[in-house]
């Protein structure tokens, strides 16, 4: 067989020009890729929690270019094992039940696969993005943003304690994704203010919390506002017993997925000092002094205690923000934001702050004081070592903190040791 112009089919003239077709497309993709504008690599040591891959790369999962370009130039390299199992099911629209470590990726886990499922040609919400805090909603916004830049996908932020009526003049505009604690964007929804009726993915963060006996009946009422199709995929670090009841109503035929052999990071030397409560501000300072901080956040159980000691750290010549429910929304985030940009190195906080806050230069946690449970212990020491980074955990224990100290190591199958005379800087700086 001939073709037009009298060179049979499979010719060498064919075969050239398919060859020369096949170098333009190698040298577009080779122009998109030296055109990024990727960060600084960052050469720090990394745990087997986010290297022990498959070797999957991101081109694997047939993403647009665009949202290549937004992985690469936030300064993604290759999947960590978390984004490696949740992205290709996200991707095939099953439900989701995912259980990560602190830091090991799970919110591009979740991210990357919606930015690539949502159609910014269609003007209504498709995908529901659902935190228990207001930092964390922020943060997960600034996420999509960043990753998401090049596609044109419109995303907003709503939680409570902001200005109700800005809202209401944002949804007004093109909104494909929102980001929001469960009580406002029911609040918006019930109003008929965000139709959630065509969101076809409801993503739920921290989802040990959001299904906690606050938020629970909240959730469900939320639920009823999207379609009986929906997409829902749950995130969390532990999963207790509440998440089971949720699933059997919610959630038919999930994916589960679990990355959780051992609860604690690899990556974080967990010590204890014995001390009197009278002495843990000045066991405090002798710790900023020997310790090599890179930044530190550390934690009171209660709001009082949060602002005493700020006071106290201030006084002693350090430089200290701080944290909690309490304060009023737009300080708070002055705050988060401030702290992540670096301004100051310590940050004395409330459990607010356990959930999700991911900055990468916190490195030392320190707990003032000791928590109850080993679901917050493990949220708290969680903020350092982000993402196979090594961190520092320190905990201040008094007589009465003995038995929480024992359960809690049982609990989490972990050692928590006796600080040494000298801590040695290759466990956290390394």
């Amino acid at each position: 067989m001939e073709n037009g112009n009298n060179a049979p089919v499979g010719s060498i003239s064919d075969s050239q020009s398919g060859n020369q077709a096949l170098q333009d497309e190698n040298t577009q993709d080779g122009d998109w890729r030296s055109g990024l504008q990727k960060p600084q690599r960052d050469n720090r040591y990394r745990t087997e929690d986010v290297t022990k891959t498959r070797g999957c790369e991101f081109e694997d999962y047939f993403l647009k270019r665009e949202l290549l370009m937004g992985i690469f130039e936030k300064g993604f390299e290759r999947p960590s094992p978390i984004q490696e199992e949740a992205i290709p099911i996200i991707l095939q629209n099953r439900n989701v039940l995912a259980r990560a470590k602190n830091g090991t990726g799970k919110t591009a886990a979740f991210i990357i696969p919606c930015l690539e499922k949502v159609d910014p040609q269609k003007d209504f919400i498709q995908c529901l993005m659902l935190v228990p805090t207001r930092e964390l909603a922020l943060q997960t916004s600034s996420i999509i943003k960043e990753i998401g830049k090049h596609l044109g996908v419109q995303c907003m932020v709503t939680t409570g304690g902001t200005n109700l009526k800005d809202d209401i003049m944002r949804l007004y505009s093109a909104v494909h994704i929102v980001v929001a604690t469960p009580g406002r964007i029911l609040d918006l929804s019930s109003k008929g203010i965000a139709d959630l009726s065509r969101c076809s993915m409801v993503i739920m963060d921290e989802a040990d919390k959001l299904l906690s006996p606050e938020f629970q009946p909240v959730l469900e009422q939320l639920l009823s506002h999207t379609p009986p199709n929906r997409q829902i995929c749950l995130f969390s670090a532990t999963f207790p017993v509440t998440v089971r009841a949720f699933r059997q109503r919610f959630i038919p035929n999930p994916f589960e997925i679990n990355l959780m052999e051992e609860l604690t990071l690899r990556g974080i030397t967990q010590f204890y000092a014995f001390v009197e409560e009278r002495q843990k501000v000045h066991c405090l300072n002798t710790l900023f002094s020997k310790l090599d901080i890179n930044q530190s956040i550390i934690f009171c159980n209660s709001v009082n205690r949060v602002e005493l000691l700020a006071k106290k750290i201030t006084e002693l010549g350090y430089s200290c923000f701080y944290i909690h429910a309490k304060m009023q929304q737009a300080h708070r985030n002055r705050v988060f934001h401030e702290f992540r940009n670096g301004a100051t190195r310590h940050l004395v906080c409330s459990d607010l702050f356990t959930r999700g806050i991911d900055i990468q230069s916190v490195n030392v946690v320190i707990n003032f004081d000791f928590p109850k449970n080993s679901e917050t212990y493990l949220h708290r020491i969680g903020r350092s070592g982000r993402f196979g980074h090594l961190g520092l955990a320190i905990n201040l224990i008094t007589y009465e903190d003995r038995y929480d100290l024992y359960r809690i190591e049982q609990e989490l199958g972990t050692e928590i040791k006796p600080i040494p005379r000298v801590i040695d800087r290759d466990l956290y700086c390394k």
